[in-house]
């Protein structure tokens, strides 16, 4: 997966407020998590240039997930403009996040 991840809150909340933006939340302990980085460089590498995909490790910014209301990982959530399009917990597909990111960036 791409290597962008958010080490700060400014860093999550400036990067949400424009566009669509995937963000998974995980931890490097998380064995769903490790099977979840490669079908992730999938959904990036077909979405490059119309979202970002990016992770947020749930230990270092532990504010943010409690925040959002994280309670199991992976999750991850769609936002497009700052809001949140959609949520998915657990080992996610490439298709499933792919029939998300085609409608929310159209």
């Amino acid at each position: 997966m791409s290597d962008f991840e958010f080490l700060t809150e400014k860093e999550f909340e400036r990067a949400i407020q424009n566009g669509v933006t995937l963000v998974d939340f995980d931890a490097p302990w998380c064995a769903p998590c490790r099977a979840q980085e490669p079908i992730l460089d999938e959904v990036q590498k077909t979405y490059a240039d119309r979202a970002l995909v990016a992770k947020l490790n749930v230990d270092k910014n532990f504010e943010i997930a409690m925040k959002l209301g994280i309670q199991s990982i992976p999750t991850l959530i769609v936002f497009k403009e700052g809001a949140e399009v959609t949520r998915f917990i657990g080992l996610q597909q490439a298709k499933t996040l792919a029939r998300v990111l085609s409608r929310v960036v159209d």
